[in-house]
């Protein structure tokens, strides 16, 4: 795989001060996360990126046996891939309605998998307890990056791999974001969890943990009838924008429905109908044999 070396700077605070005012409360940001991927029905929108999960268990070389982790495994993608490859796979996520919906497509296609409900920031695991951790557009939204990407790296065996799914900055998910926070105010003081999908962010988060950090970028493509189909979709079923439009009186969800119908469509490379490519960074980790400094 190519390695990206597409960068963006994060903001820093400069001051021991500056950090302890601007220090966002995580526990609060977590309760509006839970609440908000719980509405709608993320398991519609889910289950059409099955395939991301796919190519990352085949690329990070999944193997029959090995111990696998999927972290904010949403309604299971990564978790699924790894059942087929029979692996011995538990998926955890802070939202129990997404794991109900991960526990009913293994139990349709009888794969044996175990579902618990977990913080991606505090995993319930003893140290170097998994061969691998795979996370496909979760660990990303965790408010404390670094502490998320602490709890990987604690979870498995030094040697082992770490294989992620982000969407980037400038792809389509990074633009539909700031489009949506023009409505609605993220919390402050966070760094926007699309700096998972860029490599030199992987390389600071990851720090010592890491032997050999390999990303290469991907595309998934939104396929719809057209832009008020892809909107209908998503408004109805994908928590962020399910959330930004109920927040919104009819005069704001008119404006954000029109810019919206204006990101799909000058991305759209279908004609006719919706094709709009989602640009994201798979990386593929190796755990240092010794522990991250």
């Amino acid at each position: 795989m190519r390695e990206s070396v597409q960068t963006r700077p994060s903001d820093q605070l400069t001051t021991a001060g500056a950090v302890a005012a601007e220090a966002p409360d995580f526990e609060a940001i977590k309760q509006r996360q839970r609440a908000t991927w719980a509405s709608g029905d993320y398991a519609i929108i889910g289950t059409t990126l099955q395939g991301v999960g796919e190519a990352l268990a085949e690329n990070i070389d999944l193997r029959a046996g090995e111990r696998v982790l999927d972290v904010a495994a949403g309604n299971g993608n990564a978790t699924l891939a790894s059942a087929r490859r029979f692996a011995a796979v538990t998926g955890v996520d802070y939202v129990p309605q997404l794991l109900d919906k991960a526990a009913a497509r293994a139990e349709a296609e009888g794969l044996d998998v175990e579902l618990r409900v977990a913080d991606a920031e505090a995993l319930p695991f003893s140290d170097a307890s998994f061969d691998v951790a795979l996370s496909i557009f979760g660990a990303m939204f965790a408010p404390d990056q670094t502490r998320a990407a602490g709890e990987l790296l604690r979870v498995v065996r030094p040697g082992g791999r770490i294989g992620l799914a982000a969407w980037t900055p400038e792809g389509f998910i990074g633009a539909l974001l700031r489009t949506v926070s023009q409505y609605v105010q993220p919390p402050a003081g966070l760094r926007p969890p699309t700096l998972w999908g860029e490599a030199e962010h992987l390389h600071a988060l990851f720090g010592d943990g890491a032997a050999d950090i390999r990303c290469a970028r991907r595309t998934f493509n939104f396929r719809y009838r057209s832009a008020d189909h892809w909107i209908e979709v998503f408004r109805s079923y994908y928590g962020p924008l399910h959330m930004a439009f109920d927040a919104l009186d009819g005069d704001g969800r008119s404006r954000l429905h029109a810019d919206l119908v204006e990101l799909l469509e000058a991305r759209n490379i279908g004609g006719d109908s919706l094709v709009v490519p989602g640009d994201y960074l798979e990386a593929v980790i190796a755990r240092a044999d010794r522990a991250a400094s």
